[in-house]
């Protein structure tokens, strides 16, 4: 087949980030594959599209214009005539809808998160059948797809959007006189629930000035929350560090030796799946995937969502026991390491491509 695939942008993180892999697997199956994305946000995603051939095209450049990119849509599906579209994310997902009912197109549709705003969701649920088949990243979202937008079972299927990739490097357990380092990677948006964060890390230092001082937190990543975050870091005076954007991941996890995710709502969280597999205990809000991949005191801790005390007592928990924390994030790794293979990955991929082709083959008769 040829498919077209839609993103609403080639940013760094999120769904743009394993593209190359569901792409590769694709085309592992015999299918041309095109990547159409509304916006380049911050292009962060475009030396890894090209280091892996795969062709793009940018339509938009995300200012409020909705029309020019419809139309630059359609004409490229005109001229390529593909057999399939894949949408990945809201607005991409409503275009490759309404292109493919005018030019008769099937669409396949990701749904990434167990979380929709109410426009947005209020908008799927109105359009969910102008696509042929969904695609979750995890079981947690299928729950809230088949909730939330009135999505039937047999319409969706799961294709977990992380990879464990055998060559990441492992983390070391903590030797002082060193910090005992905390990270996380991810957009600085409420969502990540940082704020939490930084508050307990303020409620540590009240109750144990001492183990405080042996912590450093650091944060990956940018995005509309910056400046409120580095504000609320400064009037806590704790150790809580914003280093902005991480080109590699895999060298800032492998220099931790505990990762924190206090979000709020997620789909898979890749980033928490990521500091799992190099060997990190992590401590996380048990929200999306996160709460059936974490093993509460086996291979990493969860605290409530918003739950700042939890969070303090957890992080103290570690940071006071390196022996456990290296303990619980070896019993990660072969956790993730097993569930979410290559092997897995792509027989996910290629299980579901021949699902729609039996889809695309019925409608035809």
């Amino acid at each position: 087949m040829k498919i077209a695939y839609l993103i609403n942008g080639l940013d760094g993180g999120g769904a743009a980030l394993p593209v190359p892999d569901v792409c590769k697997t694709m085309q592992g199956c015999g299918h041309d594959v095109h990547i159409i994305a509304f916006m380049p946000k911050d292009g962060r995603a475009i030396p890894k599209l090209e280091a892996a051939n795969l062709p793009f095209t940018i339509i938009g450049d995300g200012r409020s214009d909705y029309i020019k990119p419809a139309l630059r849509l359609l004409k490229i599906l005109r001229n390529t005539k593909p057999d399939l579209l894949w949408t990945s994310l809201t607005r991409a997902t409503l275009y490759g809808q309404i292109a493919g009912a005018l030019l008769r197109i099937p669409v396949v549709s990701w749904q990434h998160n167990a979380f929709l705003k109410p426009a947005n969701r209020a908008l799927l649920s109105a359009t969910k059948n102008l696509s042929l088949h969904w695609v979750a990243d995890s079981e947690n979202v299928v729950q809230f797809a088949t909730a939330a937008l009135g999505l039937k079972r047999n319409d969706l299927d799961i294709w977990p959007l992380f990879m464990a990739n055998p060559k990441q490097p492992i983390a070391q357990a903590w030797h002082p006189p060193g910090p005992f380092r905390i990270g996380s990677l991810g957009r600085l948006h409420r969502n990540k629930g940082y704020d939490v964060l930084i508050e307990a890390m303020a409620r540590l230092r009240a109750r144990t000035p001492a183990l405080a001082d042996k912590i450093r937190v650091e944060i990956a990543g940018v995005g509309p929350e910056d400046d409120a975050l580095a504000a609320q870091a400064a009037r806590a005076k704790n150790d809580v560090h914003f280093i902005g954007f991480c080109d590699d991941p895999n060298a800032f996890l492998a220099g931790l030796h505990a990762y924190v995710q206090p979000s709020r709502n997620e789909g898979l969280c890749i980033a928490a799946h990521e500091a799992m597999h190099a060997g990190l205990p992590v401590i996380a809000s048990p929200v999306g995937e996160i709460s059936n991949s974490i093993v509460d005191g086996e291979t990493g801790l969860l605290a409530p969502i918003g739950d700042a005390a939890k969070l303090a007592e957890h992080i103290a928990q570690l940071a006071s026991n390196p022996a456990r924390a290296a303990q619980m994030g070896s019993a990660a790794h072969t956790r993730i390491a097993e569930r979410f293979s290559v092997q897995r990955f792509e027989n996910s991929g290629r299980d579901i491509l021949k699902t729609i082709e039996r889809k695309m083959a019925a409608r035809k008769r």
